[in-house]
């Protein structure tokens, strides 16, 4: 384990959750859920874990839903939630990972954007498709 991880795991488990979970650290991220860290903790930023998460990491996003993270909190000032970004980034297993907690996809930012409006602004036909699927589009 790396000096800085085990600062982590020493230091604020909320405030180190989000980080790990930002840096996309699988193992710290398990071990501080672990030990009680709060999945829908705030960092000294207002952001929860799962808001600031390595979004390509879908284990990450596992690992937070399954300990209780709510995949439908959304930012304050633009409405985004977890599954915006992830449409946005094209990281199509963590978007699904995110749906089968529960989020809703049938939500808009503070500009109107549905998460399906994202993926195809950035051409990311894949989870396009998979959005408009789930909607029943």
């Amino acid at each position: 384990m790396w000096e800085e991880d085990k600062i982590l795991l020493v230091g604020s488990s909320d405030a180190g959750l989000t980080s790990a979970a930002a840096r996309g650290q699988v193992e710290t991220v398990r071990q501080l859920l672990e030990a009680g860290a709060d999945p829908n903790g705030v960092n000294c930023f207002g952001r929860r874990p799962i808001q600031v998460m390595m979004m390509g990491s879908t284990r990450i996003a596992e690992l937070l839903l399954l300990h209780g993270a709510d995949p439908n909190c959304a930012d304050p000032i633009t409405l985004t939630r977890p599954v915006h970004d992830a449409a946005r980034e094209g990281f199509l297993d963590t978007l699904v990972a995110l749906h089968r907690a529960g989020a809703r996809l049938d939500v808009r930012d503070a500009w109107g954007r549905l998460p399906v409006d994202l993926a195809e602004q950035r051409g990311h036909l894949d989870v396009a498709q998979y959005l408009c699927a789930a909607a029943g589009d």
